[in-house]
């Protein structure tokens, strides 16, 4: 029998979620599991502002051993790093190597294709100190006739910006189809360039021959929490009531498995799940891809949101003890339903109907967005009223009693006393107790629900 209680979610589209149970209290804190890379010191500097578009384009290659399998490997890397010392040297060559587990994680059992669908899906680098990278991933068939594998071409950058970095992959391929050569001139003047503010565009002037000098424009959403989001396909896998399933058991911080057979929509559900926190952050492990060789993880005690592919769920049960049971397209077991106020709940759903087919990605996004942030204004968000200070510039300190003692309404009470004791809701409050005075938002906002 398994050692944990867990609850699923098993979409006959063929999109799972596993979310194991856990205690708060008996969780250690979180580690970086994973390939773990460190930048160096320039490097960290120059793009950690967040005003750099990316730090390196490689293209990843898979080549056949004497074996008979294939492995993943550097075909190109933009820019190149000279004058590194050794240190610099070793910290690259970890994260080269982690770059092309996640843009083939399915492992080493490969064989060339004539045909191939190329799809584009991201995953998140995590360092020593917790800091996240972005790698945006696009994978397709190379040039060439007969059968061959596919190849990947990749984008790590700090920021977090799907839809940005999806055009971008665009132009790379256009140029990819003339020349290799044609690649470089485009990258550079886009690495040249400042990352636009949220709503604004830039500009980057690329010649193509016989096309002659185009401007490309790249244009950030104005809602900047929201830009590496697509909840459109989440909602496409699961019903809104299994979503807010999902949502009460990420608020709690357990252990969530995604299983999707494309890795785009194990990226895209996962990130889009993560945004449902705001204006909270997830605070433990997250690999919206996993590769084969660290499927181990699943193991892990600490909270995590992983993606799995399909392929790989027998290795994902028999790591976990669990077996789903067959002929069904929801199963569940838990305590998920009840973790949120039923009237909170009824509220999100009722604001969920308010969104139309065939809307955009960005007016999908917003209904969503505004349909899940009052949930947090209505529960917690009379949190700034109960950190003290004693003067201007002090620290503040957190009135956690009290803040628990006002909320009258039972149920809501019921759930934030399990919420308050969270990573997220934690740092939250520490960041809010170190601002010389807290965030205004909230301070008015109901809590009787």
């Amino acid at each position: 029998m398994c050692s944990h209680l867990f609850s699923s979610v098993l979409i006959s589209s063929g999109f799972i979620c596993y979310v194991f149970y856990q205690g708060v209290k008996d969780l250690a804190p979180p580690e970086p599991l994973g390939p773990v890379a460190v930048d160096s010191t320039a490097r960290e500097q120059r793009y950690a502002s967040g005003q750099y578009f990316f730090e390196y384009l490689v293209v990843v290659s898979l080549k056949k051993t004497k074996e008979g399998d294939y492995q993943p490997q550097i075909k190109y890397q933009f820019p190149k790093r000279d004058g590194m010392v050794k240190f610099q040297k070793e910290e690259e060559e970890k994260t080269l190597k982690a770059i092309t587990l996640f843009c083939f994680p399915e492992g080493i059992n490969w064989a060339p294709l004539t045909e191939y669908h190329s799809e584009t899906f991201s995953f998140v680098l995590t360092e020593i100190d917790g800091s996240r990278r972005n790698g945006y991933c696009r994978r397709l068939l190379p040039n060439g006739n007969g059968a061959r594998p596919p190849e990947a071409y990749c984008i790590i950058s700090r920021l977090a910006c799907f839809g940005l970095f999806s055009k971008i992959f665009d132009e790379v391929e256009k140029r990819r189809q003339i020349s290799m050569a044609m690649i470089y001139p485009f990258m550079q003047k886009l690495r040249e360039s400042s990352f636009p503010a949220p709503g604004n565009t830039v500009e980057i002037k690329s010649f193509i021959p016989e096309s002659g000098t185009e401007i490309i424009r790249l244009t950030r959403p104005l809602d900047s929490w929201l830009e590496h989001v697509n909840f459109m396909t989440l909602f496409r896998c699961l019903t809104d009531e299994e979503v807010l399933l999902v949502f009460a058991a990420v608020i709690l911080e357990r252990r969530i498995i995604f299983v999707a057979d494309e890795l785009g929509t194990l990226s895209q559900v996962l990130h889009a799940v993560a945004a449902l926190l705001y204006p909270f952050t997830w605070q433990h492990t997250f690999i919206s891809i996993i590769p084969e060789i660290l499927i181990d993880i699943v193991m892990a005690p600490t909270p995590y949101m992983l993606g799995v592919q399909k392929h790989l769920l027998d290795l994902v049960t028999d790591q976990s003890d669990f077996c789903p049971p067959s002929n069904c397209s929801c199963f569940q077991v838990g305590d998920e339903k009840s973790i949120l106020p039923p009237k909170l709940q009824i509220e999100i759903l009722e604001a969920l109907r308010d969104r139309t087919e065939g809307t955009t990605v960005e007016e999908f996004n917003r209904v969503v967005s505004e349909a899940f942030l009052p949930f947090f204004v209505k529960t917690v968000g009379h949190y700034n009223s109960y950190v003290k200070r004693r003067g201007p510039g002090e620290r503040g300190v957190f009135d956690r009693r009290s803040f628990y003692k006002a909320i009258k309404s039972k149920t809501t009470r019921h759930f934030v006393k399990k919420f308050i004791q969270t990573q997220m809701f934690d740092l939250f409050i520490q960041e809010v107790e170190q601002q010389q005075s807290g965030p205004q938002q909230g301070e008015h906002c109901a809590h009787n629900s």
